[in-house]
């Protein structure tokens, strides 16, 4: 619900919205175009006076349905936080695109598809023309977000309205759409309104803030009064709460390798993952897609490992395959509990989605019991207590048992997700953009609850993520990939400080901070390389240069 929100935006200004889940943000932008009806809300009050090319004023709360089908996509563009729910899953990324096209711009045939790979391109989306006929389920979670915005920018839309558009988006892709959003405003005179949690993001782009608590505005002006000079205690927490990127200062210390003599917790050697490439006659592997190249590293017993890198670089593809869940071309695991067999109870997951990744079904109990049962064990009142005590160390109640997930909230659940995954006592816990999906305050906690488990019982943490702040908060070792290869790995306090592999450096000069205000985004036209490979292609050894003790990077051509 929304209340007594006012604003207005000026041609080619920006407007971000911020604030935690709930506040109001999306039923706002929502409202806009009039998709909240669709939603099961309606517009009580209020007006919405939007400025159409023509000059004229047109009262979008008044407007009909056939007014409102020819300004949806053509005049005011929809950037949605969730790519999965917002993209067919039957039809090919190519079809989606080319709608647009099509509806608005007139396009047929070959200049549809023409005008679809293109739009790939501007979000440096690699081997786009390949990728228009992959369906979504396809493509991870970041090349989905980009295939939204390429659709949604299609027809240079006079007003675009994002919604946490960059959530699932490395920084330095991230930075790649900031780049084409402010050259687009150059180019057209665009407006935008820019709903995030990320504070430094909001520095980089915003003219004017509004943060909305319970559905209200409660305090909203120019960037540099909102950020230096907060006057309401909600935007003062709020702006508190989020982590902020320090080029390894704030790394942590906790750790050190060259004092531990126990086992690796996990040990990666050689891993390769490859996809086959078919072709249209008789389906035959025609390549392969190298999406992990001879990756390898060693997890040792209360350390932090983060995997850093593009969307679609080979980092979940990683984890999967070290859990099982893809198979591997090639490569070797072992656990300090034993070989590949044992991985089942010695790694456990936690998932990016906290809403997705727990049966709506079943009750608190069944789910902490379904880790126990895949694996042969019995849930016996030993199981049960163990239920109890985890619940409890994880900040929830007893009676968390007896009721179902959609009676949590987003840190709660991905509290239970914790406890579920610490259910056989592992010993390595792998965090698949584990906290992105939170609010940057339940962020914060929920990362303090990781560290303290940690520091209790000894365990390993694989750590999947593209927001570097979060990383340098919790990594104490940092393994950059790029183009399924890992090109950087060591201390994380070196590796933030003083990256040595172009594309390490890269990945931080693209980070986001408070300190950065309005910045001039500089598109980077440089391509992602493919990672199809012909069949029997076999690339040469990497050469590896130490420039530390535990830092070294991949020697460049």
């Amino acid at each position: 619900m929304v209340r007594g929100v006012s604003f207005d935006l000026e041609a080619g200004e920006t407007l971000a919205i911020v604030g935690e889940s709930g506040s109001g943000k999306s039923v706002t932008a929502l409202s806009i175009n009039r998709l909240v009806d669709f939603g099961g809300g309606r517009i009580t009050g209020g007006s919405i006076l939007l400025k159409r090319a023509d000059n004229s004023i047109l009262d979008l709360t008044k407007a009909s349905e056939a007014e409102l089908t020819k300004i949806r996509g053509a005049e005011i563009g929809m950037i949605f936080q969730e790519p999965m729910t917002s993209l067919n899953p039957v039809l090919t990324i190519g079809t989606q695109i080319e709608e647009s096209f099509r509806l608005h711009r007139g396009l047929t045939g070959r200049q549809a598809k023409a005008a679809a790979k293109d739009a790939l391109d501007r979000v440096r989306i690699p081997d786009a023309a390949r990728r228009l006929t992959y369906c979504p389920n396809q493509l991870s979670g970041g090349m989905l977000q980009r295939v939204m915005i390429a659709t949604a920018l299609a027809c240079n839309p006079r007003l675009l309205i994002a919604d946490e558009p960059t959530t699932a988006l490395d920084v330095t892709v991230q930075a790649q759409i900031m780049a084409l959003l402010a050259e687009l405003k150059r180019e057209t005179g665009m407006s935008m309104i820019f709903i995030t949690h990320d504070i430094g993001l909001v520095a980089g782009i915003a003219d004017k803030v509004m943060v909305m608590q319970a559905g209200q505005a409660v305090e909203q002006g120019e960037l540099n009064q909102i950020l230096d000079q907060p006057t309401h205690p909600y935007t003062q927490h709020l702006l508190h709460s989020v982590p902020h990127f320090a080029s390894g200062q704030a790394a942590r210390t906790d750790f050190q390798r060259a004092e531990t003599q126990a086992n690796p917790a996990l040990k990666v050697d050689g891993l390769t993952v490859r996809f086959p490439v078919k072709g249209s006659f008789l389906r035959r592997a025609t390549g392969a897609v190298h999406a992990v190249e001879g990756v390898g590293f060693d997890l040792m017993p209360g350390e932090t490992l983060a995997i850093v890198g593009e969307s679609g670089s080979g980092k979940s593809t990683t984890a999967r395959a070290i859990l099982g869940l893809v198979k591997s071309t090639r490569g070797t695991f072992t656990t300090n509990a034993g070989k590949a067999a044992d991985r089942t109870s010695a790694v456990q997951m936690v998932f990016q989605n906290p809403y997705a990744s727990l049966n709506p079904r079943l009750r608190v109990d069944s789910i902490l019991a379904e880790p126990v049962i895949a694996s042969g064990a019995r849930v016996s009142a030993q199981m049960r207590e163990r239920m109890l005590m985890l619940l409890k160390r994880v900040g929830l109640p007893e009676n968390a048992l007896e009721r179902y997930p959609h009676e949590f909230s987003g840190g709660q659940r991905q509290r239970l997700c914790i406890a579920r995954a610490l259910m056989l006592n592992p010993s390595v816990l792998v965090l698949d953009e584990a906290v992105s999906a939170l609010d940057v305050s339940v962020q914060a906690q929920v990362l303090e609850l990781l560290i303290e488990l940690q520091r209790e019982y000894g365990l390993a943490y694989l750590f999947i993520s593209h927001d570097m702040a979060v990383v340098e908060r919790i990594a104490h070792r940092i393994a950059v990939i790029y183009a399924g290869q890992i090109v950087e790995i060591g201390d994380a306090a070196s590796v933030l400080s003083e990256p040595k592999h172009s594309y390490t450096r890269r990945l931080i000069s693209a980070v986001p901070t408070v300190a950065r205000r309005k910045e001039n985004f500089a598109l980077d036209t440089r391509q992602v390389p493919s990672l199809v490979r012909p069949i029997g292609f076999e690339p040469a050894a990497p050469e590896w240069r130490r420039f530390a003790p535990d830092h070294v990077a991949l020697a460049e051509a």
